[in-house]
């Protein structure tokens, strides 16, 4: 009997099993759904969120899929799912994370969270460059702060926006104070566009 042998999974560097594979494909499915052809503002989150009902894509609006749509305006009340994201597709938003898959390994000689988003930055840069190509990027997660620097400096072809030299924390706690700081901010910089 061999034993299968685990490979990084290409969006998020962690080893990967058949299970976290088929979400992944899940989840890629979902989001390619939405992506809008021209990105206005590219919402870039730290890791994606482990329950599928704050991945915003999966259609359930829970945590952090729920406090991103206050912020960009978009009311579910009385709408379907694929409402609410078609009008966030045409409003020209787009959510990806540096880290695409959630966390899943704890274990001590796995990487830490902080080891893995520094290690994926490069591809994350690569693909806002030559595939995405937002009008502008917009760091919502306090898990970037360490890296805001590095984003703020590196030619992404946009600018990067960010709450007083700070991402927007849409994780935090202080999550009604970042909801109307996040929400202000798209609403200036979508008029300048």
């Amino acid at each position: 009997m061999t034993n299968p042998v685990s490979l990084p999974c290409d969006g998020c560097g962690q080893l990967t099993s058949s299970e976290h594979i088929a979400r992944r494909l899940q989840r890629l499915e979902w989001t390619t759904r939405y992506r809008p052809v021209h990105i206005n503002a590219l919402l870039l989150g730290g890791i994606s969120p482990t329950a599928d009902g704050h991945f915003l894509y999966s259609g359930r609006f829970e945590g952090e899929a729920g406090r991103l749509l206050e912020a960009v305006g978009i009311s579910t009340a009385g709408k379907s799912a694929e409402a609410v994201l078609v009008e966030f597709q045409r409003g020209g938003f787009f959510l990806t994370h540096v880290l695409e898959c959630p966390l899943e390994n704890k274990e001590a000689q796995t990487p830490s969270r902080e080891e893995l988003l520094s290690s994926r930055l490069p591809q994350v840069m690569a693909r806002i460059r030559r595939s995405l190509k937002p009008k502008r990027v917009v760091l919502i997660s306090e898990l970037l702060a360490t890296l805001c620097g590095t984003l703020s400096a590196v030619n992404l072809r946009c600018p990067v926006i960010l709450d007083d030299g700070e991402p927007f924390g849409i994780d935090s706690l202080k999550t009604e104070k970042v909801v109307q700081h996040l929400t202000e901010a798209l609403r200036i910089q979508g008029s300048s566009i």
